[in-house]
């Protein structure tokens, strides 16, 4: 099936610029069939409910055929849909569905490896000189019998598996059973590009490029030298290395560019770069610098960061400031892959209010947003036994970490429902619910004007017919910490957001505040009665944001 796209105008090809994308994990978003999973039919059904939050795009996490390791991201059909979710034919109706409701449908590409039970695999595991032999990263043992480096994995000590058919090692970044493609490899590009046309002929969006800068090694295989003792994370091997020949290769922005002259074959096409590392930032503006590249990237700045700090975000804002050679970035606080956001940062602050001033500061932000499913109604991280967990990575690493599947459990549809009204399943979920999570439903908040859930909308809407914060410029004032206050602006119409990180009321005004008016605060008791007009405060309380305009 090939969905024909309408000629995009010059501002449409751009639609991404500032766009508010809510991620949706599939498994856990809705279940449409009782079998205690999530599947398409489910996000066909919620498509009204995120139609009104306002948001621009829709991404949807891995929806393809997998034995499900690592629940989708072991992919062993790069153009199918697995049978868990539903058929192929469910995707095409969610795609026609979103654009009716005028909502983009971005999905995720995973091209630095694949599962193990992928058909290229298989192949190339044979010999050495089958079609496929390079397909994949193979490298003979030492002498010794050890593996080719000491590169470890992310989940799970040596990086490398060894393999009797072929005698040889092969390459895991991940786990092992995602062997890592060789994207060195042209015919192995080919490959991945034209499962990219696929896709784009079936009328989504563009792409949310999983792992990027892990599609490329080092080909002559040098040893990763160790991490300063000061830098290391010692829960796991990987952490006590610096990545320098396991990732983020030169030749990765070659590929890039491939893949950029695929997309803009196809109008309105957006995609964006996933960077993992501690010192993500060059590679991700090189990933995105010019008009031949990404159209945009994130890392795991704030994603992973287990403080929220007055200088982790003015570090990010004046990193991404605006010069001319600099791409457009986006921005995270929580996702599939790391714990939520409320629960590593707010301490022992009320989390409701801490939810309003995530949300509101997110939102502020100049560039792209991404909503994971849950944040909007304020959800915490689940807390779930060791024996129900599912995630490999939360197994290898309990209890020092919160790990995965806290970030991954069912949506709460219904307060008084079973399961939430997630599903009408008679068994156990795929993962439990969290009892906390039911008053958190949201039925139940959309029928309370001042929940967290429409205070997000509120904000949304805000940030849509705002173009000073969809897209303006952004500038930071001086404060006193823990405050953030940084400006918006777009010609003459300015926007002060003014933030306080910590759980002490500050007294401060910013300069000329008398010029400004409330457009939008945090606070209930500090929102403008029925219009805008009031004067920004003097006493900022702890946890707490507001918005104001200068017209």
């Amino acid at each position: 099936m090939t969905i024909l796209r309408n000629p995009a105008s010059s501002q449409a090809k751009e639609w991404w610029r500032g766009a508010v994308i809510y991620q949706i994990y599939p498994r856990s978003f809705r279940d449409s069939n009782g079998d205690g999973i999530g599947d398409l039919r489910g996000c066909i059904e919620g498509l009204e409910y995120i139609r009104s939050l306002g948001v621009d795009a829709i991404w949807l996490s891995p929806f393809f055929t997998s034995p499900m390791r690592d629940f989708g991201y072991d992919i062993a059909n790069y153009t199918d849909v697995d049978p868990i979710f539903g058929t192929i034919d469910n995707l095409d109706e969610l795609v026609t569905k979103a654009h009716a409701s005028n909502i983009k449908v971005i999905i995720d590409q995973v091209y630095s490896h694949t599962s193990n039970q992928h058909p290229w695999f298989n192949e190339s595991r044979q010999d050495r000189t089958n079609s496929k032999s390079d397909w994949y990263v193979w490298a003979d043992p030492k002498d010794d019998g050890s593996p080719p480096t000491n590169w470890q994995s992310v989940f799970e000590g040596s990086a490398w598996t060894w393999d009797s058919r072929r005698q040889q090692y092969y390459l895991h970044n991940f786990l092992s059973s995602q062997p890592d493609l060789n994207g060195h490899n042209p015919q192995v590009q080919d490959a991945l590009l034209k499962v990219a046309r696929f896709w784009l002929n079936r009328g989504v969006d563009g792409f949310r490029l999983d792992a990027l800068n892990f599609t490329m090694h080092d080909q002559e295989l040098h040893d990763n030298p160790p991490a300063p003792k000061d830098q290391r994370d010692p829960t796991r091997p990987f952490g006590y290395q610096q990545h320098k020949f396991n990732q983020s290769h030169p030749d990765i922005v070659d590929f890039i560019e491939r893949i950029r002259k695929v997309t803009d074959a196809y109008d309105a096409c957006f995609t964006v770069g996933e960077v993992v590392g501690p010192k993500p930032l060059r590679e991700m503006k090189a990933f995105i610098k010019g008009s031949a590249r990404l159209n945009s990237a994130y890392n795991f700045d704030f994603l992973y960061a287990e403080q929220l700090t007055s200088d982790l975000v003015k570090q990010s804002i004046i990193s991404w400031s605006g010069g001319q050679t600099e791409g457009w970035p986006s921005w995270a606080f929580s996702n599939h892959d790391a714990p939520r956001a409320i629960s590593r940062w707010r301490n022992q602050n009320d989390s409701n209010a801490y939810a309003r001033l995530t949300i509101m500061l997110l939102l502020s932000l100049r560039g792209n947003v991404f909503v994971y499913q849950g944040e909007e109604l304020g959800l915490e991280q689940a807390h779930i036994p060791f024996e129900k967990l599912k995630d490999p990575e939360a197994i290898a690493n309990w209890p020092a970490t919160l790990g995965r599947d806290g970030a991954r459990t069912p949506m709460p549809w219904r307060k008084k429902a079973p399961n939430n009204g997630f599903s009408d399943c008679k068994n156990a979920l795929w993962l439990p619910i969290d009892s906390r999570h039911s008053s958190l439903s949201i039925d139940h908040q959309e029928k309370d004007a001042a929940s967290t859930l429409n205070f997000v909308k509120r904000m949304i809407a805000l940030r849509q017919n705002t173009p000073a914060i969809r897209h303006g410029s952004i500038a930071i004032l001086n404060a006193p910490d823990p405050l953030v206050c940084f400006t918006r602006s777009e010609g003459d119409k300015i926007v002060l957001c003014v933030f306080n990180l910590g759980d002490q009321s500050v007294e401060w005004m910013p300069p000329n505040v008398e010029q400004f008016k409330l457009m939008m605060s945090t606070e209930l008791n500090l929102q403008p009665p029925g219009s805008q007009g009031s004067q920004p405060p003097a006493l900022i309380p702890a946890i707490s944001g507001y918005l104001a305009a200068k017209y």
